[in-house]
């Protein structure tokens, strides 16, 4: 790893495994490759491995001297990453290594990638439970790492870990994003698929155009749902809606994943006006939605150029009810939290729209801290769009993680964390989807906290880490874990 543009980063083992995995293409359900990295690294060390049917795999490390009978640590973390990358990058997530670098233009205090993903999510937590296993320097009880499979599109790994394969009782989650934050719960979610018939006809309008929405920031569909990002697909359906008596829809298509709000769409329409008669109209509207955009989107871009003529449209009824059931998808808070002031309990992010050969399909991720309030919302949007004469599909179900206040573990987290820090930790209910939650389900024992460093945008092609805050969450690991007796 003669190339590895972190090597003079500290600590030297974090970074070195980080850029190991930045070299491994690992987007989920792509995972083989990675699993075997970890597999063949716990040889190296001459460390008990194994891989489960779900394509988990657990490394156990035996105790320092003198640690024998502390309890046993389970360092949690998840090998796969978000695939996302702009418009304008050829990156094949499947075959080709993260253009991963420290960012002079961020005083070189972050690391970051070129158009895509970086897979600091959860690449460091992997990276850090990896240089645990490989130190010699380290006091720590009976340890144990959890590499779990596909966490980013289902958390099919958590979902598919059997009970009884762990022997240890206390498990340090690695997967939060911001240092000084100790995560003790979080929500649980659904997919929602929605699934409209389109009526087709042939154009009846002279000329083909291509609508496009792109610059936005979009981000994670739990931590940012919050701050009220522009929602490519929501954007998009608007600009159509508005010009909807002038133009006949071939095709709307937005977003590529569950998890993170969409940040670019496009649509393919027919319309006897020309540009200089649309664009007016078009503006207008885009000038109405940037206002009610935060900040960071304003610079979102539209644009109208000319395409070739789609060999049909959609009927001016079918694009009435599909663009109408749009308009209404729910997306964003739909309720805070009556018990952790600040934190959003219940939320929906709309996700992706698909144009198929005979339907349109939305694709929506709820999430809430409460199992209760996240099905009541499932059952609402069901009802809504079955009304509209949707199919509707309820799927991958997970449920939230209960925090446990006082939790032995949690205290030990935030004593460190204090002495470290200089400060009181922050202690925090996050609006993301965990593993907690489906890992406890068949492991009750178990005591769970989350910490680790600054990851900032993750989920998006700006995602970045900051060098500073990975060394600082190396140290109260190491320090977690020697106190852990």
């Amino acid at each position: 790893m003669s190339n590895n543009p972190f090597s003079s980063l500290t600590p030297a083992l974090v970074w070195h495994y980080f850029y190991a995995l930045t070299q491994i293409p690992r987007p989920s359900y792509e995972e083989e490759a990675v699993q075997q990295f970890v597999l063949d690294e716990a040889a190296k060390l001459g460390l008990w491995a194994e891989r489960d049917a779900a394509g988990n795999v657990l490394v156990r490390k035996p105790a320092t001297a003198g640690m024998e009978n502390a309890p046993g640590v389970i360092l949690q973390n998840h090998l796969d990453m978000v695939a996302q990358k702009n418009a304008d990058s050829s990156h094949n997530f499947s075959t080709d290594p993260i253009d991963a670098y420290i960012d002079p233009a961020l005083n070189n205090e972050w690391v970051t990638a070129k158009g895509t993903t970086l897979g600091a999510d959860n690449g460091i937590g992997a990276a850090s439970a990896l240089a645990v296993l490989a130190s010699k320097d380290i006091e720590h009880g009976p340890l144990e790492a959890l590499f779990t499979a596909t966490e980013e599109t289902g958390m099919d790994g958590a979902k598919g870990l059997q009970g009884g394969w762990l022997q240890g009782s206390l498990l340090l989650n690695l997967d939060t994003e911001e240092l000084g934050d100790i995560c003790i719960g979080c929500a649980g979610g659904v997919d929602a698929t929605f699934t409209l018939p389109i009526t087709w006809q042939t154009p009846k309008a002279a000329q083909a155009y291509r609508l496009s929405v792109k610059g936005l920031k979009g981000g994670h569909s739990g931590v940012d749902i919050h701050k009220q990002r522009g929602n490519a697909a929501l954007i998009i359906s608007r600009l159509l809606d508005s010009v909807s008596e002038h133009i006949e829809v071939a095709a709307i298509n937005a977003g590529n994943l569950r998890n993170a709000i969409p940040r670019e769409a496009d649509a393919v329409f027919v319309s006897d006006l020309d540009e200089s008669e649309l664009n007016p109209l078009l503006t207008t509207e885009v000038d109405i939605i940037r206002r009610g955009l935060p900040l960071e989107d304003r610079n979102m871009s539209v644009s109208l150029e000319r395409t070739d003529m789609p060999k049909q449209t959609w009927h001016s009824d079918s694009q009435h009810t599909l663009l109408t059931a749009i308009r209404l998808c729910p997306n964003g808070v739909d309720r805070m939290s009556m018990d952790t002031p600040g934190v959003v309990e219940t939320s929906v992010n709309l996700a992706k729209i698909h144009t198929q050969d005979n339907q349109l399909e939305l694709q929506s991720l709820l999430r809430s801290l409460d199992d209760a309030a996240r099905d009541d919302l499932a059952d609402r949007m069901k009802r809504l769009f079955e009304s509209f004469g949707a199919k509707v599909q309820l799927a991958g179900e997970y449920p939230g993680w209960k925090p446990e206040p006082g939790a032995a573990v949690i205290d030990t987290v935030i004593e460190q964390g204090r002495k470290l820090l200089g400060q009181e930790p922050n202690v925090t209910v996050i609006h993301a989807g965990l593993e907690c939650g489906l890992l406890g389900q068949n492991y009750p024992q178990w005591q769970m906290v989350s910490f680790g460093p600054t990851i900032e945008m993750p989920h998006s092609p700006d995602e970045r880490v900051n060098i500073a805050s990975v060394a600082t969450f190396w140290d109260w690991l190491v320090l977690v874990l020697s106190a852990l007796k």
